[in-house]
Order: structure tokens, then sequence, then C-alpha cells
């Protein structure tokens, strides 16, 4: 079993960056697939980007895609998401998540673990 703790969310400008720390706890960490997803007010919770439990492979939303990045310290049981170029329509709740089922899972019912979320807000 692994517990996951995000951290970094916040309040940022249009066209600014924020760092999301996923923070696990367990020894297996690394035998993990990982993932965030973001959940805006009213909204289901979408897919945002994946990563392979070694980190050498990751896949994102078409939304995202360009402007994220996923990545994954085994070393420091830490996941990461950087956020570059963010648009107000980025303003969401983001929680990490974790599943043994295998790469590249972009459904929320495919993951057995998951974070408490951290809050992102990005002003015009």
């Amino acid at each position: 079993q692994v517990q996951l703790v995000e951290s970094g969310g916040g309040l940022v400008q249009a066209g600014g960056s924020l760092r999301l720390s996923c923070a696990a706890s367990g020894r297996t960490f690394e035998r993990y697939y990982m993932g965030w997803f973001q959940q805006a007010p009213g909204k289901e919770r979408e897919f945002v980007a994946a990563i392979s439990w070694s980190g050498w492979s990751t896949y994102y939303a078409d939304s995202v895609k360009g402007r994220f990045t996923i990545s994954k310290d085994n070393a420091k049981n830490t996941m990461y998401l950087q956020m570059n170029s963010l648009k107000p329509e980025d303003t969401a709740v983001y929680y990490c998540a974790a599943t043994t089922r295998g790469y590249g899972r972009s459904r929320s019912d495919e993951y057995s673990y998951w974070g408490q979320g951290t809050q992102v807000t990005v002003s015009l």
C-alpha cells in the first residue's frame, strides 16, 4: 500500500509556472505507475499526465502537452508535475494517484491510491 501527499499548489498569474510534488510513503514506491488528475468546480476529475514506474515513459492529456512535465524520483519517493505557461482554465484541485495496473492509465477508476489534492488557481 502507498500513501500520497501533494504540495506546491497556489495562486499564479496566467503565463506563470508552478511545480507540484507528490510525496509517497511505502517501500515499494518504485513499483507503482503514477498519474496526475485535475478537478475543477462542478466538473469530473480529468486525466492530466501519467508516468511509468521507472520514470522513462510519460503520457499527457492533449490540453497540457508541451506545457506540463511529469517526472518521478524513486530515490526520494516523490513525483512531480512542472506546470509552465499556465492558463486560467488550468485552475483546479490537482490530485496525484498510483496504480499497479500498468502504464498510461487515464481513467480515474484505474487508480487505487489518491492524495488529498492541492489547489492551483491561475488568474488573468
